[in-house]
């Protein structure tokens, strides 16, 4: 079996949890890592050398990418500076890149990310995390697939607190909207938190300063009939921070920390089956067996870009008064 060179952009936090779904891989090698930080590389280097005991670290991932012939980039760097890797990632040759949420902050990069892999027949998986956990693949492709709650009719998910905007937490939020809709979004209306009447396109700061970004209210609805409803505040709120509700014609279900699902005359805590990892970590290995089996992977960047265009609808949404938009988005 081939053995993969994998580099790392963006050694911080995020990179370690992205490294950790490597571990116990035999065909894959960590190789090297990029930071502009070289207090982070260290670090980096000192929690994974006994593991991987050649890392080569770098400042620069132009460089990194030209020296180190790589197989497989994962990019943790701030949310507006996602393109540039990627594309170069996959413009020398890398067969496979795990890019943090949201693709991006602007149509024009995901754009151009999403033709720089298609080009060069790469994979490109993003991090909407509830795709890699056993939960959320468990209600999606076994209880509504397999039609236990009948035909899904609406689901509504709400989200609150300083991280809820919708180009950080809230990216997660639209995204598990798209997952369980099974459908590309036909139009959406929004309007955005108070205080952020005239905010028409993206102005934060890479995700380090919540207040620069707006949580939002909004619907959208999907080509296949499903509808989805929008909630979200920065503000904290009685209820849980995180709550789903998928409505179908004969049952439904609540996910809260664990999930339920609502019969006529039961109610059913719902128990997937173990995974051995999920989350982040499994994100990253299912992009290395994507690779192994020549198959998609689990967030493909073309689903990732209808939370994109679901983002810029909802403000393209409140600049006009709360119209209804449609996706995809005109490109300028």
């Amino acid at each position: 079996m081939i053995k993969y060179r994998v580099g790392v952009i963006g050694a911080g936090g995020i990179g370690n949890r992205h490294v950790s779904g490597l571990v116990d891989l035999d065909h894959v090698e960590l190789v090297s890592v990029c930071d502009i930080s070289e207090e982070t590389l260290n670090e980096f280097k000192e929690k994974w050398g006994s593991t991987w005991s050649n890392i080569s670290l770098y400042t620069n991932y132009t460089k990194m990418l030209t020296q180190e012939n790589l197989d497989i980039v994962t990019v943790a760097t701030p949310d507006n500076y996602h393109a540039d890797p990627v594309v170069e990632a996959a413009n020398m040759g890398v067969r496979g890149i795990f890019c943090e949420k949201p693709m991006a902050t602007t149509l024009i990069d995901a754009d151009r990310m999403l033709e720089a892999v298609d080009k060069n027949s790469c994979l490109l998986s993003i991090d909407h995390t509830r795709r890699f956990t056993s939960l959320w693949h468990h209600i999606k492709s076994e209880i509504i697939a397999n039609g236990e709650i009948g035909e899904l009719q609406y689901i509504t998910g709400t989200l609150s607190g300083k991280r809820a905007s919708i180009f950080r937490n809230g990216t997660h939020l639209i995204d598990a909207l798209c997952y369980l809709a099974d459908s590309a979004p036909d139009w959406v209306f929004a309007e955005l938190e108070t205080g952020y009447e005239n905010y028409t396109e993206y102005r934060g700061d890479g995700g380090r300063d919540p207040k620069l970004e707006p949580s939002a209210s909004g619907y959208i609805h999907f080509k296949n009939g499903v509808r989805a409803f929008y909630a979200g505040t920065s503000k904290n709120t009685a209820g849980p921070k995180w709550r789903f509700e998928i409505m179908g014609s004969q049952a439904y279900i609540q996910i809260e920390k664990g999930a339920k699902i609502f019969r006529k005359d039961s109610i059913e805590e719902i128990e997937p089956p173990k995974w051995e990892i999920e989350g982040i970590s499994a994100g990253v290995r299912d992009l290395v067996l994507a690779l192994d089996e020549n198959r998609e992977v689990a967030s493909p960047a073309k689903e990732a870009l209808h939370v994109v265009e679901i983002i810029h609808g909802f403000l393209k949404s409140q600049q006009r008064g709360n119209t209804k938009i449609h996706l995809p988005l005109t490109r300028a």
